[in-house]
């Protein structure tokens, strides 16, 4: 079973996301903030980091960008209601990350991840 860290500061969000990956057969680890990811990312290794970008503490990009440093081989997702943030070629985010714009379809977020996972 894949584990995914899921990054997302709101709490319905966060719910709702954690409930489609479960039903879709993901061990699904989440959190309100990207230092409290970071910090379960430094204890565990998972195959997926899917994350906000605008969050408190430490903003997704960031948080990728040590993921990344962490584990070279982690793919990263960001879901985003500010797609052209992550896609700006100046930012640190990872390259080849993959962005999804909110409001994510259930049926989209897993189709992707499924992919990305098996890439």
């Amino acid at each position: 079973m894949p584990k995914i860290l899921l990054a997302e500061d709101d709490n319905d969000m966060r719910r709702f996301l954690v409930k489609a990956l479960e039903n879709a057969g993901f061990q699904v680890s989440s959190h309100d903030n990207g230092m409290s990811a970071y910090q379960r990312l430094r204890e565990e290794p998972f195959e997926m980091l899917l994350t906000d970008i605008v969050m408190p503490e430490m903003d997704g990009i960031e948080l990728a960008r040590r993921a990344s440093e962490l584990d070279p081989d982690m793919k990263i997702m960001f879901i985003t209601g500010f797609a052209a943030v992550a896609l700006n070629s100046d930012s640190d985010a990872p390259k080849n990350a993959k962005v999804l714009s909110k409001p994510v379809h259930l049926r989209e977020l897993v189709n992707e991840v499924n992919k990305m996972l098996a890439a």
